[in-house]
């Protein structure tokens, strides 16, 4: 079990942001900074139905603005980030994957090396960072508005597993996932609800 210091978060709500031109395209969107789709817009204000009648003593956003204004439109008053930022795609950046499948086959985020971005185990160190951060601050319920594969790792590393199994975690955009505790024990509690 990892000693999580004196703040033991009781629930870590997670949101990836709404839709974007590029997570519709399914483009690798690392840190362009897009705006939101009018449909990404609208994903937002119905996540703000979802979260009424929720307090949180903690509202994180990455500063990116598909993050950002998902928060806002959700009624969400957020301090920034800078850590929750989406993981650094490099050269692949604005790519889909079968873009990169053409000169490297079988290609994912999860497995190979992004020339000129980060490494997975980045990835995972800047997740490790946000958590410590957020149990600092020692909320009884936190909700962090983000990107879709940080999350997922993130996600992965509460439960005290590897950065690679975000690869199993399918995560849509905003909608809420709740992490929490069960005996000090962290868990997966809702996904996409």
């Amino acid at each position: 079990m990892v000693d999580h210091g004196a703040g033991a978060v009781t629930e870590l709500w997670l949101v990836r942001h709404g839709q974007t031109a590029w997570s519709r395209q399914r483009r690798h969107t690392g840190r362009t900074d897009l705006p939101l789709e009018p449909e990404g817009e609208e994903d937002a204000r119905r996540l703000a139905k979802a979260l009424a009648g929720t307090s949180f003593d903690l509202v994180l956003a990455s500063p990116l603005q598909r993050a950002w204004r998902t928060a806002e439109l959700a009624g969400l008053h957020p301090v920034a980030e800078p850590r929750a930022v989406e993981w650094d795609y490099g050269d692949y950046e604005g790519m889909t994957s079968e873009e990169i499948h053409r000169s490297v086959p079988g290609w994912t985020v999860w497995t190979h090396p992004l020339p000129g971005g980060e490494t997975l185990d980045q990835v995972g160190a800047r997740a490790d960072a946000v958590l410590a951060g957020i149990r600092e601050r020692d909320p009884t319920r936190c909700l962090l508005v983000s990107h879709g594969h940080f999350l997922r790792v993130l996600a992965a590393r509460w439960i005290e597993q590897s950065s690679a199994l975000g690869a199993h975690l399918d995560l849509e955009p905003a909608r809420p996932c709740v992490l929490g505790n069960d005996r000090g024990v962290p868990w997966i509690h809702r996904w996409n609800a």
